[in-house]
């Protein structure tokens, strides 16, 4: 009697497990929208994303899916907490652990009879909890034959990142995880972050290619202020020939030799080189200067990211292979989201951290077989301030009150919720700090854009509509006075909404730690 007890527990188990939806989660380090060919821009003809299109194609494409702020391991805690910055205590990168103990989606998922898993890039300074696997990149990770930690302790693996993450995550699916539980699954890549290193199969895409430039590529930042002048993330000055753009003869601190040659091969070292030697003594003599380097430069940088690109979207490719070929992808929904945007070259930068719109939006794909709609495109101001409630709410759970954003799942079935957010707040604490961007907020309402420098007291105001490459302040101009006045209530009414206490801005710099900023560009001599 009690073994067909236990059979029958066993079968009712089964039966919830199939009634459950999977959730998988496939997360990009700095990969921009402008990247995504299924969001059109200059890149999608010469560099095409055929996988991610394919998500696009199958399910929602969020054209207006925004940060709460623009940095790595914020925009992570955001994600698990449902929860600004300012209340999951994650709000910098620099020293600052997650707080592993709070309530976060997995926990909550987990309670909820979910077996869940993160593989790949953690970048939270703490030990995962919340999660029956883990097994991720300290830090941000190596391209070249990562190391890995998991309960056991830490190991090196001999391959290529994203393909190394994604054959974990594949080998969980098929083989480690309980089949009697629905699963949530977190792949979490490290690529595109800089330094764009590519797989030595991809070290050559695109060398026959001349990629398009951003007409704002010399931005002289006319008529804004002193942070867009006085940030650290240009192409012309603060990117690196040796450690970034891979030119050994630049590589003063042997940056280049620690990251990547020290940690390949002699088979990898050979490829490497056999692909970007050729190249750099061709610039060593051609010896570029100003326009012509910043040029030089720029093709550099965008061809190695997108060759970073292109494994990602291999990767894509092979997880949904899969779920079609067990038969999961019929109950799975498949999410595609980068912790933030990224600057190709706009404005002259690369890079995030501003609330100007390449970083402060980020890429969103959903699909979800039998709710969405194939082929869905969204406007709505979205935020992963909500896919921690969005992934509960598939998961049939109740969203805790104290989570601040919203879940999408309304949306995804095709409904117009009429209390959608009609603005979005952004808090960038980090300042003095990579790349000396200075600490902002803003509100956005999908057309206007209001951001406050508070520590230099500059304000900036934006029309999108009619200003879509914000290239023109419109803070002092008497004709959008009465915009103003609105998106500064707004803002007053976001912060209270959102419970941003007026002291914290003051308490999160670090003015002892040295930051480089303000160096002189490499010249080639």
């Amino acid at each position: 009697m009690i073994k067909k007890l236990a059979l029958l527990a066993c079968s009712f188990g089964a039966v919830f497990a199939s009634e459950k939806t999977n959730i998988l989660f496939i997360f990009t380090d700095d990969h921009a929208t402008q990247a995504i060919s299924a969001y059109g821009g200059r890149f999608a003809k010469v560099a095409p994303t055929p996988n991610l299109d394919r998500l696009a194609d199958e399910g929602m494409l969020f054209k207006r899916c925004m940060v709460t702020n623009s940095i790595c391991g914020p925009s992570r805690a955001t994600i698990l907490t449902g929860k600004y910055s300012h209340l999951n205590g994650f709000m910098v990168n620099e020293k600052t652990k997650f707080d592993g103990s709070q309530q976060t989606f997995p926990k909550l998922l987990q309670k909820a009879g979910y077996e869940t898993s993160i593989i790949g890039k953690w970048h939270l300074g703490s030990t995962p909890t919340g999660f029956d696997h883990w097994d991720i990149l300290p830090g941000q990770g190596m391209y070249y034959n990562p190391d890995f930690d998991n309960a056991k302790g830490r190991y090196q693996v001999e391959g290529y990142c994203t393909e190394v993450v994604t054959d974990k995550a594949l080998n969980w699916l098929k083989n480690e995880r309980d089949n009697s539980k629905p699963f949530m699954l977190m792949v979490q890549q490290k690529a595109p972050h800089r330094e764009w290193s590519p797989a030595l199969k991809y070290l050559n895409a695109f060398d026959d290619v001349t990629m398009p430039e951003p007409d704002s590529l010399f931005d002289d930042y006319e008529g804004r202020g002193h942070a867009a002048r006085n940030q650290d993330m240009s192409i012309e000055v603060s990117m690196e020939l040796g450690k970034d753009l891979k030119i050994k003869e630049f590589d003063k601190k042997d940056q280049l030799a620690k990251r990547i040659h020290k940690r390949m091969n002699p088979e990898q070292l050979k490829a490497w080189n056999a692909a970007y030697e050729p190249k750099n003594q061709a610039l060593l003599k051609a010896k570029p200067k100003g326009k012509d380097l910043v040029r030089w430069k720029y093709q550099r940088y965008i061809k190695d990211y997108l060759r970073c690109i292109k494994s990602v979207d291999e990767s894509i490719g092979q997880l949904l292979k899969y779920l079609d070929e067990s038969g999961l992808a019929k109950n799975t929904i498949v999410i595609y989201s980068s912790d933030q945007g990224f600057y190709l070259g706009e404005h002259g930068w690369f890079d995030k951290r501003f609330m100007y719109d390449e970083s402060y939006r980020t890429p969103l794909i959903i699909r979800w077989p039998g709710h969405t709609k194939p082929g869905s495109i969204n406007s709505h101001l979205v935020s992963n301030l909500d896919f921690a409630e969005t992934f509960l709410e598939v998961a049939g759970q109740a969203i805790p009150e104290d989570m601040q954003g919203a879940s999408l799942v309304p949306i995804l079935k095709g409904q117009n919720p009429k209390d959608w957010r009609k603005t979005h707040y952004y808090h960038y604490y980090e300042f003095p700090g990579w790349h000396m961007v200075q600490r902002h907020e803003g509100a956005y309402d999908g057309r206007y854009k209001l951001m406050y420098f508070y520590d230099i007291n500059e304000w900036e105001l934006y029309d999108l509509k009619t200003d879509p490459k914000e290239m023109t302040n419109q803070f002092k101009n008497p004709e959008y006075a009465s915009v103003l006045k609105r998106m500064k209530q707004e803002l007053n009414k976001l912060r209270i909404q959102h419970k941003v206490p007026k002291n914290k801005i003051k308490d999160v710099s670090n003015p002892s730690k040295k930051y480089i900023t303000n160096h002189k560009a490499e010249v080639i001599q």
